[in-house]
């Protein structure tokens, strides 16, 4: 009966398709669905085919993966008929997507490596497009994006492999409603709800399939707003504010003069909008032109990649003008080019010659990231050129008169002003609601503090400073630098993720550039930290605000100009590009434009691939810079308006459930120029839906879930008293919201499992426990004709475990896989094993005496199996030789000294100086009784932290 549900939902869904327009066929299986395709072609081509002719066309069809595939559908088919004459047809009309043949099946089985019946699948012209899963409502929806999988896995590609035409998956349990392109690569955090043209979720089926599934607007969402990404050989579908973003460009464009922008929150794919844009824009007769203008700063390796990804060769990166000069006066309808060469094409005057044919033309401007300050020049050289000039402009962070920094005659330059009307808003507050982009967990790091004995205390003057002295004294510095240091790996998910820091200045970057390489040359850190920075004269930032002008960004790169270079800067950022060719064996330079540039382009790859840990920044990678892999930003910086929220945005782009929130740890006060950033732009209410709640919230978050959890499970063994499937389910959804509840506090600087109403203990027992339920039904073939398990689809979740916090215990696992090694591979592993020891807060205390048994124990081990012995005799041994030299240092009773460690390892309180005191055998003097405490309380942590922590269990 449990599929009775599941059932009924299908049927009414067909139901609900047949009146709106889809034609119900009876298909069983790939004979029949074959059959249907050769009618429903020869209806829509209006030709009939002999069995034979069909013949080619199938073959022809039957060519290719899926992207293959789409690039079949969507281009004409040249045969050669029975009687020797030449036909062509098409598999579906893309100019009037309405005329095409409609018809809905349900339940077609497919015989591939397992049998599967597909729920219920739309068909355009015979070919299977759509494919839609149902489930039942109260399962999870990530169960049908995993059936899917399963269905693209054993048998999409089976007998004639017709069912890789699919171009959309739809995913329901009638309560819930998402739809994705047909792309094995992509995780389930890519699949979206649709909406309407005010941002609000359609979720219900019943709803959405007149919106969603009607024949017209199904159609249109395939030829018109699917993009096949070249490079990854992907397709790739519009979310639906992008969809509605375009639509209004187009109508704009068709039907009207006018300039116009779109408001897109920054992370929300606004370069794909505006590039889907530029190319139905250019199939419009009246314009002659669409010229798609990017930052040269923006145009980086990835950009580049990117849109040569949407349309093959369209991106000239050099800096040569005559290039865009010729492009504007040849038959290139769609252009890519910088701002910058458009603003030399449009002001030199042998330039503009060659191009005045196109001054009453129409030609469509697109600018991205239109925020910028300098669009308001190149905008009124534009107008001036172009008589007939429309411009469109992208922006997350739109400028009023609020955070106005330039003025066009003599009024603030809005960005209202400059393009008029705003067409589509999708706000920051939307795209969290949406799930596309992440809340922020912000963070204040400094001497003033909330809460006795928070982490976030550090003796830096933080809040009520503005003189430069203060700001940048070496001691503040250097205490930041430290901290950065020891909470890096707790930000970052240990290294899961990598973080950038901006700071204020040039100066101030050199100086913080300087304190981490020289504290990794004391083996204080094992980061991999890169830097980049413009060198030109004005290269402090003129307003530590955020808000800048960013033409002097990468000025040597655009164009050399010799007289303006600072030799110091230049000299130094030499220096600190010569460490980085050390590290990856490049050669960069900043002795030429290019080299300078390729090094900046080189950074932004390392930066998205993980290779590097820290990137300092003074402007650069601030905006536009999109890197999934960065969770982190930490600030010693002002920032307010666009600039905060462009900074902050650096971190939230969405990953996997491993990535929770984008993490700001401030060591300015920004709390109120953030509150008036996220007020601008959303409104006051929206800070609660922004920034995630303080660690008290999840704290009880987390308890209240426990308690669902101790309901299924009291005890650690109810687990293994599961019958069945369903009381393992259960287990499993609570066990999984503890983890996920456990991956966003573990990244609060004042987390301590203290704080919760589990012990870490008993976590990992429930943790053993869910992954036996995970390992058992691992190997289990999905699929067949038995009787489906629940548990098949059930998303684990298991990069939430897969980082365990490194400890002595993963050291051991590493020197027993070191003894097996030789050569030069075993002091590579050495090597690695030391890094870690340097890079984990918690390790770096023992490092020295595990370095130690690597080098004095480790080569006299002939078996790999009792290394965890051995490191135990030897550990034991150094602890009791460490407590008996603190004992007689110090003159400490024995028995005394040990109770109190027992007591400081029970409570977690740090002895008072009065119970020190009490463990000496002899009294000290009054004038040194405070000193002589303080040390021996020292010595009582450091003994516990070096031998005790992270060691036993």
């Amino acid at each position: 009966m449990s599929s009775q549900p599941e059932y009924i939902l299908e049927q009414k869904l067909v139901e609900q398709l047949q009146e709106l327009g889809h034609k119900k066929v009876t298909i069983r299986d790939d004979k029949e669905l074959i059959a249907n395709l050769k009618s429903q072609l020869e209806i829509h081509n209006k030709k009939t085919f002999s069995d034979n002719e069909f013949e080619k066309i199938l073959n022809h069809l039957s060519k290719g993966n899926v992207f293959e595939k789409a690039k079949i559908l969507r281009d004409r088919f040249h045969f050669v008929k029975d009687d020797g004459s030449s036909e062509w047809i098409e598999f579906i009309n893309q100019e009037h997507w309405c005329q095409n043949q409609f018809q809905v099946a349900h339940q077609i089985s497919q015989h591939g490596e397992y049998k599967n019946r597909y729920d219920v699948t739309i068909l355009i012209n015979g070919l299977p497009m759509v494919q839609i899963e149902l489930k039942r409502r109260g399962l999870e929806m990530k169960e049908a994006f995993n059936q899917v999988n399963r269905y693209q896995k054993h048998s999409f590609a089976s007998g004639s492999g017709l069912f890789n035409y699919v171009q959309i998956f739809v995913i329901s349990n009638g309560v819930n409603t998402k739809y994705y392109s047909n792309n094995a690569k992509q995780s389930f955090k890519q699949t979206f709800y649709w909406s309407d043209e005010e941002n609000n979720t359609i979720q219900a089926l019943d709803k959405f399939a007149p919106e969603f599934l009607e024949p017209c607007h199904i159609a249109k969402m395939i030829t018109k707003y699917i993009v096949l990404n070249q490079t990854y050989k992907i397709l790739m579908v519009l979310r639906p504010y992008q969809y509605y973003a375009v639509e209004k460009i187009v109508e704009r464009v068709r039907n009207t003069d006018k300039n116009g922008f779109i408001w897109h929150t920054t992370g929300s794919g606004k370069t794909l909008t505006s590039f889907k844009a530029s190319q139905i824009l250019r199939e419009l007769p009246k314009v002659e032109k669409v010229v798609f203008v990017v930052d040269r700063k923006d145009l980086d390796y990835q950009t580049q990649k990117e849109f040569d990804a949407f349309e093959k060769g369209s991106v000239d990166a050099t800096e040569n003008t005559r290039h865009l000069v010729k492009q504007l006066s040849d038959n290139t309808k769609l252009i890519v080019t910088t701002l910058q060469k458009l603003n030399t094409a449009v002001t030199k005057e042998k330039h503009g010659k060659k191009i005045e044919y196109l001054k009453d033309k129409k030609v469509v401007f697109i600018f991205d990231e239109c925020h910028r300050s300098q669009f308001g020049d190149t905008h009124q050289n534009i107008k001036k050129y172009f008589e007939k000039a429309q411009m469109i402009g992208f922006t997350g962070t739109p400028i009023s008169e609020v955070n106005a920094t330039g003025k066009i005659d003599g009024e603030p330059a809005t960005t209202n002003r400059l393009f008029q009307d705003c067409l589509h808003k999708y706000v920051i507050t939307d795209a969290i609601r949406d799930e596309n982009v992440l809340k922020f967990s912000v963070e204040y790091v400094g001497r003033y503090k909330e809460k006795e004995g928070s982490n976030t205390y550090i003796d830096t003057e933080v809040e009520g400073i503005d003189t430069q002295e203060l700001l940048e004294s070496p001691d503040r510095l250097n205490k930041i630098t430290d901290y950065i240091i020891s909470e890096y790996g707790r930000k970052t998910g240990q290294k899961t993720f990598n973080a950038m820091f901006c700071v204020s200045s040039i100066d101030v970057l050199k100086k913080y550039y300087d304190l981490f390489h020289q504290k990794k040359l004391e083996g204080k850190h094992s980061l991999k930290v890169a830097t980049i920075f413009s060198y030109a004269t004005n290269e402090d930032s003129k307003e530590a605000d955020g808000i800048y002008d960013e033409s002097d960004e990468l000025r040597m790169v655009a164009e050399a100009r010799p007289e303006y270079i600072s030799t110091h800067s230049r000299d130094v950022l030499e220096r600190y590009i010569g460490h980085y060719n050390e590290i990856f064996g490049t050669n960069f330079t900043t002795k030429d434009g290019q080299s300078f540039y390729n090094y900046y382009n080189d950074i932004a790859k390392r930066v998205r691939n993980r290779e590097l840990d820290l990137i300092l920044v003074v402007n650069m990678f601030l905006t536009g810079f999109d890197s999934p892999q960065l969770n982190t930003l930490f600030v010693d910086k002002n920032l307010k308006y666009h600039g905060l929220i462009q900074a902050f945005s650096r971190t939230n782009r969405i990953l996997n459930e491993k990535k929770s929130q984008g993490n700001i740890v401030c060591f300015r006060n920004l709390k109120q120029a953030t509150d008036d950033a996220v007020t601008l732009f959303s409104n006051k209410e929206a800070i609660q839906e922004i920034i995630i709640k303080p660690i008290e919230e999840y704290i009880e978050l987390f308890n209240e879930a426990l308690q669902i959890l101790k309901r299924i499970a009291p005890e650690i063994e109810s687990v293994d008293r599961y019958q069945t499937e369903d009381e393992k389910f259960q287990f499993i959804t609570a066990f999984r919201e503890l983890m996920r509840l456990l991956n966003v506090l573990k990244s609060f600087s004042d987390f301590d499992f203290d704080m919760l109403e589990m012990t870490d203990f008993e976590f990992d027992g429930y943790k053993s426990k869910y992954l036996d339920i995970w390992q058992s039904i691992k190997p289990n073939v999905p699929g067949g004709e038995g009787k489906e398990s629940i548990l098949n689809d059930v998303d684990f979740e298991l990069e939430l475990i897969h980082r365990d916090e490194i400890n002595v215990r993963y050291i051991l696992t590493l020197l027993e896989n070191l003894k097996d090694s030789k050569g030069d591979k075993r002091e590579k592993k050495i090597q690695e094993i030391r890094e870690i020891l340097s890079g984990d807060v918690q390790l770096r205390s023992k490092k020295e005496l595990i370095e130690k048994f690597i080098e004095e124990n480790l080569p006299h081990i002939d078996d790999s199996d009792t290394i965890s012995d051995e490191f135990e005799t030897f550990w034991n041994k150094e602890k009791t030789e460490a407590f008996e030299r603190i004992a007689k240092e110090e003159s400490l009773n024995k028995e005394k000294f040990q109770d109190t460690i027992n007591d400081f390892l029970f409570t977690a309180k740090t002895p008072k100086i009065s119970e020190a005191l009490k463990l000496l055998e002899i009294k000290p003097k009054i004038t040194e009784r405070n000193n002589i405490g303080k040390r021996i309380i020292q010595k009582v942590q450091d003994f516990v932290n070096v031998f005790i922590d992270g060691v036993e269990g």
